[in-house]
């Protein structure tokens, strides 16, 4: 899919009034976040849609820097950001068309972008690589294939989707400091709702 397909798909699905999914942030970037992160960090969100992961980042101190393929989503996301009194530098790109500056984040935030087929989650986790500081943190969220049978949320693609061993054979230079597969209840929007079958990954450069 091309940007311009990207930003009409994504353009559709985010043209209501609602924030379609929610406003709080996702649970296990919160978790991770209290536990790695620290005041001032400069952090990168990965298509960080209406907003949501980067306002609550930017509402605990750090320096967010967040792009999305939606200009629909990009708009709700920075009059979120301004009605919660933060500052967040937004760009409109696709995840090959940021410009990844090397040695440049403390964390980089992946949450639910399983829009990439294996060609691109590969060039992001060489991407995320580059663009973290020594030290700096990965923190990813995503469904597992079991989410097919769930139907809660997520790509209907079984490559789109994220195994263990996938994210292991992904993060061979990176520390991994947590990875695990879970089953959990999610109320994150209309789009995230239900019992959910999910994949956390934390790693270290």
């Amino acid at each position: 899919m091309g940007f311009s397909d990207a930003t009409q798909f994504w353009n559709e699905r985010f043209d209501k009034e609602e924030f379609i999914f929610g406003k709080a942030p996702n649970e296990y970037l919160v978790e991770q976040s209290n536990r790695y992160l620290e005041l001032g960090n400069s952090i990168l969100c990965i298509a960080d849609g209406e907003g949501r992961n980067g306002v609550w980042l930017a509402k605990q101190g750090m320096r967010v820097t967040a792009f999305d393929v939606s200009d629909i989503a990009l708009a709700k996301a920075k009059k979120f950001a301004a009605d919660n009194q933060v500052s967040i530098q937004h760009s409109l790109c696709d995840t090959d068309g940021f410009d990844w500056q090397s040695n440049s984040y403390d964390a980089v935030i992946g949450i639910f972008i399983q829009f990439a087929d294996p060609a691109m989650r590969s060039r992001i986790f060489h991407q995320v690589h580059q663009a973290l500081k020594p030290g700096g943190i990965f923190i990813l969220q995503g469904y597992t294939p079991k989410q097919l049978e769930y139907k809660t949320g997520g790509p209907s693609l079984i490559d789109h989707l994220y195994t263990e061993e996938i994210i292991h054979d992904l993060a061979k230079g990176f520390e991994i400091l947590d990875l695990r597969s879970y089953e959990k209840d999610l109320s994150e929007g209309v789009r995230h709702a239900g019992m959910s079958a999910l994949l956390g990954l934390t790693a270290r450069k």
